[in-house]
């Protein structure tokens, strides 16, 4: 069978053209895929390393997600050293724990030593306290006291994202001190973009990019190039405050710094666009009502159960908004029409309240919306409903009189189309702000509440007005 393998994949799919495996689109080829599960089968180490260990760690990611779950631990077993384990930060938490649950702590450890320390924390922190004090028990001393330090920094955090190795040199050193240091030493961060400045108890004083150190003339002191200046962030700080920071202010990197100032790490720009990603995912999520660790190798029952709540929460609000037309019950019965164009005026305002409420949830997330500029906004907003309102009034009153024939009806629904379309983007707007200041994420909770203020808005401006103007009873 092994040879078999080697046929299929020797000639032309060779793993060190990481371009042959995917196909004009991008996405994996099919054959590739074969050839991998294929060789995990048949137990060919040797194959399989020839296929997958020139793999960047994206492109193993990619793999092990299109492989079924009995050959993702296989892949890994079989692979051995040759295994990239940052691979295993590339697919979703769900996959990642079922992976490192089904292998030996040893084997898990040795994979964790050859990851920067930000990606180690990043495999680890899927795992319950006992598997990871398992793990970390396998690595010698020095090496998990740093990640044991990183893992106790709260979750989303800049200690969780920071990465441990980073370059640090005295402050009475010149420039050629700390070029021959940097040529000497053979254990450094694999990628840096600056070095720090620190004094004799690892304060940080300040920072000297490389592209201004390697201009500098070798005997020219540090401090005439250090940038005390130089944003830096503590370890307790938000990781979406840090990737702000990142994008306002153009940082490839910058130090971390604990509650004494002193210097423990450094975040870069890879790891602010890890962030960016995660929180733009999880922002989308929760305007869908969806948990912001769903995930699509979930199961069922686990999808079912998280959706479960925002549904039970919708259901409530779905039969308030209908109370409403209880009391117009009626007058539904005397005229049909109401009953027909209703679910229109209220469908039509929630569709504009998402539309506010979407780019009033970005705005609040990227701190672009504020006391500042609130009531500026907001009578923009309104505007903007008052406008779209008396267009689709014209609309749908044109539309309802050649429709049903009634006189006065398109008037009717025309007035209540600007009542809803004004009161969905001030709800779109309002209500989003207002969960901010109560300190609850607009995203999760505001899709709910200016859906139901749209409904009932709508079912009761359009039949208020129509009994009314009607004179039903």
């Amino acid at each position: 069978m092994t040879d078999d393998v080697d046929a299929v994949v020797r000639p032309d799919l060779a793993a060190l053209d990481p371009v042959a495996m995917r196909d004009d689109h991008g996405d994996l080829r099919a054959e590739f895929v074969e050839a991998v599960s294929r060789a995990i089968a048949a137990e060919d180490a040797g194959s399989l390393r020839g296929l997958v260990s020139e793999l960047h760690e994206a492109d193993l990611g990619d793999l092990i997600r299109a492989l079924d779950s009995d050959e993702r631990v296989r892949l890994v077993e079989l692979t051995g050293a040759d295994f990239d384990f940052s691979a295993l930060n590339e697919v979703d938490e769900t996959v990642r724990e079922e992976i490192l649950e089904e292998l030996e702590p040893e084997t898990v450890a040795e994979g964790v030593r050859e990851l920067d320390s930000d990606d180690a924390v990043e495999l680890l922190q899927v795992l319950d306290e006992e598997d990871q004090e398992e793990i970390l028990d396998k690595l010698p001393p020095s090496e998990r006291d740093a990640l044991e330090r990183s893992l106790d920094y709260p979750e989303n955090s800049a200690g969780r994202r920071m990465q441990t190795d980073f370059i640090a040199v005295p402050r009475d050193w010149t420039v050629g001190e700390a070029i021959d240091f940097m040529r000497e030493t053979a254990e450094l961060p694999d990628r840096f973009y600056e070095i720090y400045v620190v004094d004799g108890v690892n304060h940080w004083q300040g920072a000297v990019s490389l592209d201004r150190l390697l201009r500098s003339h070798r005997n020219v002191p540090l401090p005439e190039l250090v940038d005390e200046d130089r944003r830096k962030v503590s370890v307790d700080d938000d990781q979406e405050e840090v990737a702000r920071l990142f994008g306002k202010y153009n940082l490839v990197a910058a130090p971390v710094v604990d509650g004494q100032n002193r210097l423990v790490g450094v975040i870069t720009i890879d790891d602010v666009v890890d962030v960016i990603e995660e929180e733009a995912d999880e922002d989308l999520k929760a305007l869908g009502g969806v948990t912001s660790d769903e995930e699509l190798s979930d199961r069922v029952w686990t999808i079912a159960r998280g959706r479960f709540n925002w549904l039970l929460v919708n259901l409530a609000t779905a039969f308030l908004a209908s109370s409403v037309l209880g009391l117009f019950e009626d007058q539904l019965q005397q005229m049909v029409a109401l009953a027909v164009l209703a679910p229109i005026v209220a469908s039509q305002g929630g569709n504009a309240a998402t539309q506010t409420m979407t780019v009033a949830v970005r705005a609040l997330a990227t701190r672009e919306l504020g006391p500042w500029n609130a009531v500026r906004v907001v009578m923009r907003e309104a505007l903007v409903g008052l406008v779209n309102g008396v267009a689709f009034a014209l609309i749908t009153g044109v539309a309802a009189y050649a429709w049903f024939k009634v006189p006065g009806l398109g008037l009717v629904i025309g007035l209540a189309m600007i009542c809803n379309l004004i009161a969905g983007a001030l709800g779109g707007i309002l209500i989003p702000m207002a969960l901010e200041r109560m300190r609850a994420d607009p995203a999760v909770a505001s899709g709910t509440f200016v859906t139901t203020v749209t409904d009932v808005v709508g079912f009761f401006a359009f039949l208020g007005i129509a009994t009314l103007w009607f004179g039903l009873k």
